[in-house]
């Protein structure tokens, strides 16, 4: 009788995965398994080496490499005959892939994905890379070819293999070694050196830090505002508004659907990679509501309402929670189908005033053309509406309803095409960051939708699996939590969970935020005082491989680090409720910090930007009395900008509260006043809105006291 394997494709073992990625490849030819003992314990057997393929459904070349590289018969029967292939979702599994990466870039000096590794069957790297075509091509040596070769020096050079994997263990011992210092640096001359290398970083032609391809770095940006706020750097704080105003008019923010692109492939923001990340997506949410809180400019408010939109339409899910990611194609072959345009496909869809205003306000043949479909273009704001106006000699109001009109028509003919898939997964890391930027959001918008929606998402993880003994699972799904014992999920959901609990008062949100918070010394605690990826105890996973070793996320890549988000949260816990205590913890830490990442400089900027708030006292504003003149006080301080601040109606109740607070209410019925208060010294009340708008933005120092 037939094996039940013999009614299954090779990959079957995918098929029930929840893992988007790993089950669009269970059709593959190739016998993958996914990651756990079973491949490792195979491998030992047969005396085989492992091929390792790290990617993800967002991944482009990800998804060129399945349809044309595995979809290869020779490839498929080489595998099968010479290795034990195993794939991994690098968002289900952040920990593989980190440690990974770092072998192969230990390694090869490369990196990214797909990555490609071949490891022996204890999991160690002897070799590896990204990208391979099936044949030789594209600067690239041909996969079948590699692996012949591959099977070929695992057979004939163990000596070599022993070289290579005792390599990788040296190269990144010598990086551990040198990154532990002998003196702590003092922390402000820390974020002095961080904010200078961000500033030498900067491109002043086209906004942004660096040379193509260009990623977005958020958190580098909200540490140029805390460096205008608390050092009066006016450069500092327009070159962080300049960046955000920029990406909001290239094409790597989509003009039609909201929403950022992942990356820009060129420096002025024209070109993206197409995949749509809720990392991104929520990270550029938080900072272009910090923006809006900066900057009067209508764009900025309106991003943030774009974003919204996007997030909500598309990553949405209506029981709470959004989900991962929005891939970059439609069907095999496409490289940005659905979100580029033709000259014949605008001529079609509008009429002749609307194809002409939205033709220069598009730039359409300029700029946005892509490479390799030069007919194609991507959709970007290449003149404000009053100069196509003038350029088209038309009145401006005739100019906006013409754009207005033509994005409409042209939303509905881009909804008609397929869509790119969307890996619905549900991960606690990247919901934090959804509730805190929605909180934010609300804060900004004045609207209570983004709150409500802020509140949805926490509660779905704090039914789905949340416990104060071991924290929140990296996912939830139909069958409750899954993957607990990962640093990133604690202390980004902690972080939001913060935020929505100085908006809403309610104790359960800030008693889940505090237990998060007072896990990660518990459970992930490290070498010198710096936190793991994973919690050996907590931990569910198989340590197989290199999964064991101790992993230590310092850098943002490119946002939040998780260590620097367990700062953030202390302190942010610690200006909400008092508990100063919390703050000489998050000072010896960032010490140890401090001293490992001092030249990271773009990437240590959420560690920066955590040690500069140690340095400003945070503000809290309670706004009494009622009616309009008490909601425009109201309004007005959640509207402007402190780095660390909260806003309340009225005394809230403990623990929310101070002791002084409570005793200092005022008596019902009285004038509509504003009382600031920056660390351990408060203002006199404020009855005008301009003078609070002041105050706060001064961070009380031009105030009378």
């Amino acid at each position: 009788m037939a094996s039940e394997e013999t009614h299954r494709g090779p990959a079957w073992r995918l098929a029930e995965r929840r893992s988007a990625y790993l089950r669009g490849a269970a059709e593959q030819a190739i016998d993958w398994y996914p990651w756990g003992p079973e491949p490792f314990e195979l491998a030992k057997r047969l005396g085989r080496p492992v091929l390792l393929d790290i990617g993800a459904s967002w991944c482009h070349w990800c998804h060129v490499m399945d349809e044309g590289t595995y979809a290869d018969a020779e490839v498929a029967r080489v595998l099968r005959d010479e290795f034990v292939a195993v794939k991994v979702d690098r968002d289900e599994s952040p920990e593989i892939d980190r440690r990974y990466q770092r072998q192969v870039g230990a390694l090869t000096g490369e990196g990214g994905w797909p990555l490609t590794a071949f490891l022996t069957p204890d999991g160690e790297v002897f070799l590896g890379g990204t990208y391979f075509p099936p044949e030789d091509g594209l600067g690239r040596p041909g996969f079948r070819r590699l692996l012949r070769e591959v099977a070929q020096f695992w057979k004939e050079r163990p000596e070599a293999i022993r070289e290579n994997t005792e390599a990788v263990r040296q190269s990144l011992a010598r990086l551990a070694s040198r990154a532990a210092p002998e003196v702590r640096p003092e922390l402000l001359a820390f974020v002095r050196g961080v904010v200078t290398e961000i500033d030498g970083a900067y491109d002043p032609s086209h906004g942004g830090f660096g040379q193509a391809p260009k990623f977005p770095h958020p958190i580098a940006v909200e540490l140029l505002f805390w460096q205008a706020f608390a050092a009066g750097d006016d450069r500092a704080g327009a070159r962080g508004l300049e960046t955000l105003r920029r990406m909001a008019e290239g094409g790597v923010y989509d003009q039609l659907g909201g929403g950022f692109h992942r990356y820009s492939v060129d420096e002025a923001w024209h070109i993206p990679h197409f995949e749509k990340m809720a990392a991104d997506n929520s990270a550029l949410l938080h900072a272009f509501c910090e923006a809006a809180r900066r900057s009067p400019e209508p764009i900025f408010e309106s991003t943030v309402r774009g974003i919204l939109a996007w997030s909500v339409e598309v990553l949405g899910e209506p029981a709470g929670g959004f989900a991962a990611s929005q891939d970059a194609d439609n069907a095999p072959g496409d490289d940005g189908g659905y979100f580029t345009w033709s000259r014949g496909e605008f001529k079609e869809a509008l009429d002749a005033v609307e194809l002409r205003v939205a033709s220069a306000y598009f730039g359409l043949g300029t700029e946005g053309r892509m490479p390799h479909d030069s007919d194609r273009n991507v959709l970007y704001r290449s003149l404000p509406i009053e100069e196509v106006a003038a350029s088209l000699r038309m009145p401006e109001e005739a100019a906006r309803r013409a754009r207005d009109g033509a994005l409409q028509k042209l939303r509905a003919v881009r909804a008609r095409r397929p869509a790119p898939v969307v890996d619905r997964a549900l991960y606690a890391n990247l919901n934090g960051g959804y509730v805190r930027a929605l909180v934010a959001s609300a804060r900004v918008l004045g609207d209570s939708t983004p709150l409500a929606l802020a509140r949805a998402t926490a509660d779905r993880f704090l039914s789905g699996g949340y416990a104060p003994d071991r924290g929140v699972p990296h996912s939830v799904g139909p069958d409750g939590g899954s993957g607990f014992g990962q640093l990133d999920d604690q202390v980004e959901f902690g972080l939001g969970l913060v935020e929505l609990a100085g908006a809403t008062l309610e104790p359960k949100y800030l008693e889940a935020a505090r237990a998060l918070a007072d896990l990660v010394p518990r459970e992930f605690a490290g070498d010198d005082g710096l936190f793991r990826d994973l919690a050996p105890g907590l931990y569910e996973g198989p340590s197989v491989g290199g999964v064991g070793d101790a992993s230590y996320p310092l850098e943002d890549q490119p946002h939040l680090a998780a260590n620097a988000a367990w700062d953030l949260l202390e302190i942010r816990l610690a200006s909400l409720t008092e508990e100063t205590g919390r703050l000489e913890k998050v000072r010896s830490h960032l010490g140890s910090v401090a001293g490992r990442i001092r030249s990271a400089g773009l990437f240590a900027a959420s560690s920066a930007l955590a040690a500069g708030l140690l340095e400003i006292p945070p503000v809290r504003v309670i706004v009494d009395g009622a009616g309009s003149a008490a909601e425009s006080l109201y309004r007005t301080a959640l509207r402007s900008y402190h780095p660390n601040g909260w806003v309340f109606r009225g005394v809230p109740p403990a623990p929310f509260s101070t002791e002084d607070e409570r005793q200092n209410a005022p008596r019902s019925g009285g004038a509509a006043s504003a009382r600031a208060c920056f660390g351990q010294r408060c203002l006199a009340p404020i009855s005008d809105p301009a003078r609070l708008a002041a105050a706060i933005a001064s961070g009380g120092r031009d105030a009378a006291a």
